[in-house]
């Protein structure tokens, strides 16, 4: 007997505060679209977390012992979403700086939890919805409220940088924050090659190519070891 797959969002709790950890604890348990996977009083437990789930969203409180919730956010390579937790008033620009979903104020009520809940999950489906392709010729890319179309016939190569993607086209570069495997799943395999774990490459703008080096616009594209068995074109 098979049942429906509910979608379920993993998130953990970064809290030093024992009532504060519980009484988000409660409030996820409420959801059912949350799954709680872990939650730690410091920077180092969490980290050990992020290693082990995959987490899409963590609360986070910014006065950790040891390590501060900000600068262990800096030190993520590719954060979860990120709500943030804390007492004090001053660190919200800094918080918005960092691109978190939201900000919850203590004592956090229910109320402004939902609607927290409520921002992050359009953030996961507007994530997961980035790439909609409406025909053969083209795609549109979600970036903030707007839908970007890119003429695929005009990419050039897709290069990524961390957590973005640059899509070089005839016109201009467009970049958005994304990972590359994303753009991937939706691209003609007839048209595009994964030719390094951050490039992807139109095969009809090729100029030079070897074992190891393909160029594009004269610009010499490293060819990743992993790659070099499938790209026989």
């Amino acid at each position: 007997m098979t049942h429906p797959i509910s979608k379920k969002y993993n998130c953990i709790i970064v809290e030093d505060e024992p009532i504060a950890a519980e009484i988000l604890e409660n409030f996820i348990s409420r959801d059912q679209e949350l799954n709680l996977v872990g939650k730690g009083a410091d920077a180092i437990y969490a980290s050990s977390l992020l290693s082990i789930h995959e987490v899409d969203l963590m609360f986070l409180d910014l006065h950790l012992p040891v390590v501060k919730g900000f600068d262990f956010l800096r030190k993520i390579k590719n954060p979860p979403f990120v709500i943030v937790t804390t007492a004090y008033h001053q660190y919200a620009v800094e918080g918005y700086e960092l691109d978190i979903a939201d900000y919850l104020m203590k004592p956090i009520p229910y109320e402004r939890f939902q609607a927290a809940i409520g921002k992050f999950k359009h953030l996961m489906e507007a994530e997961n919805a980035l790439l909609e392709v409406s025909e053969r010729d083209y795609i549109f890319i979600n970036s903030g409220k707007k839908q970007i179309k890119i003429i695929l016939q005009d990419i050039f190569y897709i290069e990524s940088l961390r957590e973005y993607i640059h899509i070089h086209t005839k016109a201009e570069t467009f970049t958005f924050k994304m990972p590359i495997s994303k753009i991937e799943e939706v691209l003609n395999p007839k048209m595009f090659a994964r030719i390094h774990k951050s490039y992807i490459i139109s095969k009809e703008k090729i100029e030079v190519k070897s074992a190891n080096v393909i160029q594009i616009r004269g610009k010499n594209l490293p060819v990743g070891r992993t790659y070099k068995s499938s790209l026989e074109f």
